[in-house]
């Protein structure tokens, strides 16, 4: 089994980072440090070797340095498929950001190819009790570990949804200008949707063949509609029929973009939106175990995993048996805990990174 790995990340003008370096192998890492001193900027950074606008969803002006506000940069070599990648993301004075890979520009999307990347928030502690968008945005960064298509057929929708959207909002009801609109639309949504399901059938596959400490969980993916039109012709059928409701409202009600997924406790039987605090993050990090081993299976090579403060809402037992998961599964997870008691059970399995603050400055250094 081939072993993706960040071996190296350099920081300037990052957040809280005005600069830093760090070097890594493939093991685990674990970042400690007290609370605001920097250490989810770290993963974060890493974060933004995949597609997508990071674990924090902001914008390329919202990470810059202050009060500076320069732009930032961000380095790093990245050790995919026996090659290593030299991976350069910048963004000038709060432009979008820019990406070069291997000394040549390229599209985000690209990044989809080479690097596969999950991640586990706090802010994703509340997944299963509101609303459907976090839940599907959950669902896709799964399915494009998968599926790097899945990122264009993404941003394709969107786009042309957007473009609909405006239509129906000015209430133009001339057939003619829907018609190449919701063509297109379908043919994403198809791409969309199958992505989805098959990915679904990836994690349950996975789920089911693991002895594992953490709780299984039942999936399905569900719709607004009774019946959803899963074909192209059946998507632009739905699309045409609803324009009439859907220039009411003034946006489009029929499409992937308002499906939900749903989960269920397996072993209990209950809805995951029932399910204690508790048992709610150990769904989660099950989930994330799963399309790791998922991947590992189908790629040779899991991803690389960031698990932000997960070490703290866990006991000892279940602690250790999450650090044996990602060891045995050989993933590169980047960690972060207040201090290094929580990492205890990971012994030399793992490298260590102390990150302080000096005056607004976070530091990084290396510790054994």
């Amino acid at each position: 089994m081939t072993t993706l790995a960040l071996t190296r990340l350099t920081l300037s003008h990052f957040r809280s980072h005005k600069k830093g370096a760090i070097e890594c192998d493939a093991r685990p890492v674990a970042i400690f440090g007290p609370n605001g001193a920097g250490k989810t900027n770290i993963l974060e950074a890493v974060s933004l070797f995949s597609p997508g606008r990071g674990l924090r969803r902001s914008s390329a002006e919202d990470m810059t340095r202050r009060p500076e506000a320069l732009g930032w940069k961000l380095t790093g070599h990245l050790s995919a498929q026996s090659k290593l990648h030299e991976v350069e993301i910048w963004s000038e004075e709060g432009a979008a950001r820019q990406l070069r890979l291997d000394g040549k520009t390229a599209p985000q999307t690209s990044l989809a190819q080479i690097a596969r990347v999950l991640w586990l928030i706090p802010a994703m502690d509340r997944l299963w009790i509101e609303g459907a968008e976090g839940r599907r945005r959950f669902l896709d960064r799964m399915a494009l570990s998968f599926f790097p298509n899945h990122a264009e057929a993404s941003l394709a929708y969107e786009k042309v949804m957007r473009q609909r959207n405006r239509l129906l909002k000015d209430q133009i009801r001339d057939a003619a200008w829907y018609d190449a609109l919701e063509r297109q639309m379908a043919e994403a949504a198809e791409v969309i949707h199958q992505n989805r399901c098959s990915t679904l059938g990836h994690l349950e596959a996975a789920q089911a063949a693991a002895e594992t400490a953490f709780p299984t969980a039942t999936l399905k993916l569900t719709h607004a509609e009774p019946e959803f039109p899963e074909t192209v012709e059946d998507m632009r059928t739905a699309l045409r029929d609803s324009r009439q409701k859907d220039l009411v409202v003034g946006r489009t009600l029929v499409g992937p973009h308002r499906s939900d997924l749903d989960a269920v406790f397996a072993a209990k039987g209950v809805p995951a939106k029932d399910c204690s605090t508790g048992e709610q993050k150990a769904l989660l990090i099950s989930l994330i175990l799963a399309n790791g081993r998922a991947l590992a299976q189908l790629t040779g090579a899991p991803p690389i995993l960031l698990l932000d403060e997960v070490a703290a809402h866990l006991d000892a037992t279940r602690r250790a048996a999450l650090y044996n998961e990602i060891c045995g599964l050989g993933a590169q997870a980047w960690m972060t805990g207040t201090g290094p008691e929580l990492f205890t059970d990971l012994e030399d399995r793992a490298q260590y990174l102390e990150v302080t603050e000096e005056n607004g400055i976070s530091l990084v250094e290396s510790v054994r």
